[in-house]
């Protein structure tokens, strides 16, 4: 099946996070028919991982077969395939497949296959995999980085800020205290915190994306929430505490979510590039030295415009067989 074939059909396949189990019952059926030693490791209820082997695995291909909502339909032109999972990670997929065929027609059987769940929330497949490393040297994950080896990803925290007040007739606020209004006091100095920069990862960012409080304009608001990521150069705890000697005690903080800033490995006569986003590669540390690199754009994922170059997914075929080819003989 040439890849864009496999693509699209992957990509017909919704996805969402915590609905993978089609996709992955197709991959098995699909990779057993290549004559893959394959295998399916339920990560969470009815959520499963697929694995693949050519042999006794020294390098493993890696990326997710879960999306973000909402689903969009495959379509494609001259030079682009268009659909949720294009770039992130379903074409990503179809070219590691693609890559591991053309390795074995060449006799190299010493690689694997990883397909996970639940990497656009929580990392839940990786997290599962990890208990059962193959053995493996190196892994390659794959993710949207224009065909360029990512050096290092920054970390990510997202903090759940509460404020309480306490409720009143908005005619008479004196008898009253504004949830709404400590928050907002609060988000400003938030945003006016000194964060750090790194000398390869660049600067922390800040976003603040969930603001919500109150129940009714002439109700003076008893409680307010703000969800705010942080995409981290420096260890998420130090981050923490940055926040917390801001915050001093006046809000609820909780931390739904926190990967940590990780640097990888690059070889030489690739283009480097270094990644704001987070993956799997801190939750695999038992499969190997971690590489990562694909083709497609992080900027053309998570949108309602989704797509991957037809011409870059081939070149990143090439690529990851180059790639394979180093590490395995180098």
């Amino acid at each position: 099946m040439h890849v864009f074939e496999l693509a699209r059909r992957l990509i017909e396949i919704e996805s969402i996070t915590e609905n993978e189990k089609r996709v992955a019952f197709f991959l098995k059926e699909y990779l057993s028919g290549l004559k893959y030693d394959v295998s399916l490791q339920e990560a969470a209820p009815d959520r499963f991982n697929v694995t693949a082997f050519a042999g006794k695995p020294d390098l493993v291909f890696t990326s997710h077969i879960d999306t973000v909502p909402p689903y969009i339909p495959f379509r494609e032109d001259e030079e682009y395939i268009y659909g949720r999972g294009a770039c992130d990670a379903k074409g990503i997929v179809a070219a590691q497949i693609h890559a591991a065929e053309r390795l074995r027609a060449q006799g190299e059987t010493r690689l694997g296959m990883l397909f996970v769940v639940g990497e656009e929330r929580n990392s839940v497949g990786a997290l599962a995999a990890n208990r059962t490393p193959p053995g493996s040297g190196f892994f390659i994950d794959g993710e949207p980085t224009e065909n360029r080896l990512a050096a290092g990803s920054k970390g990510s925290l997202r903090a759940e800020i509460v404020t309480r007040g306490k409720a009143a007739h908005s005619a008479y606020p004196q008898a009253g205290e504004s949830a709404i209004l400590k928050l907002l006091d609060l988000l400003q100095e938030v945003r006016a915190m000194e964060l750090p920069r790194d000398a390869v990862l660049g600067e922390t960012t800040c976003n603040i994306g969930i603001l919500e409080g109150g129940t009714k304009p002439n109700i003076i608001p008893d409680r307010a929430r703000a969800e705010v990521m942080f995409r981290s150069v420096e260890p998420i705890d130090r981050l923490k505490a940055r926040l917390e000697a801001v915050i001093h005690g006046r809000a609820e903080v909780r931390y739904p979510f926190e990967v940590p800033p990780v640097m990888m490995n690059v070889a030489e006569g690739f283009e480097t590039t270094v990644v704001a986003f987070t993956s799997d590669v801190p939750f695999l540390t038992q499969w190997g030295k971690a590489y990562m690199m694909g083709p497609g754009s992080i900027l053309d994922a998570h949108t309602d415009h989704e797509r991957i170059s037809k011409k870059q997914l081939l070149e990143g075929i090439d690529l990851y067989v180059r790639l394979a080819r180093t590490l395995l003989h180098g």
